[in-house]
């Protein structure tokens, strides 16, 4: 878990660092004013419920907004195939960098899970894929193509299933 944790801070940019703080001083801030007007309790009750909010949800969601806007990037894939005389599947796509920053590096995450009829078990096998590999491109400039390959070996599931592909840029 420390090794996670310690990933993630080694993975933040300037601007979530600005975010993070921005979002501790706003905290602190309605604390203050929640305890200056402490004698008109609704508006200190609400003031703390905003403070609340404020660093419960506003980490989770800027952070994700912050990324998808500042790091946006298009995947698709061109081809997934089994191979027939070995067992491996062989992934095809290319990456897309539409944002106005070049990517200093792109991880590409692609999965196989499994696939049935019953769309809740395809819900659920999202979350415990059959096999996953990640990749690493450097050096991405804006609005650049970047091609990707993933040869997953050995894979013996005879069934169907799907691919799924996506990356996580910085």
């Amino acid at each position: 878990m420390k090794e996670k944790i310690l990933l993630f801070l080694h993975g933040l940019s300037t601007y979530d660092y600005i975010y993070y703080i921005s979002i501790i001083v706003v905290f602190i801030v309605l604390i203050l004013l929640t305890l200056l007007l402490r004698k008109k309790m609704t508006l200190a009750l609400t003031l703390l419920l905003l403070a609340i909010l404020d660093i419960s949800v506003a980490p989770t969601f800027g952070y994700s907004y912050f990324h998808d806007y500042l790091y946006k990037h298009t995947i698709t894939l061109s081809k997934v195939k089994k191979l027939q005389f070995i067992q491996a599947v062989v992934i095809e796509g290319k990456l897309k960098n539409v944002s106005e920053f070049d990517f200093k590096s792109c991880q590409i995450h692609a999965k196989i899970v499994k696939k049935t009829g019953n769309k809740y078990k395809d819900i659920l096998f999202r979350f415990k894929p059959i096999t996953k590999k990640i990749i690493t491109v450097n050096n991405i400039p804006k609005n650049a193509d970047i091609e990707f390959k993933f040869l997953i070996e050995p894979f013996t599931y005879q069934k169907d299933f799907n691919a799924t592909v996506s990356g996580v840029c910085k």
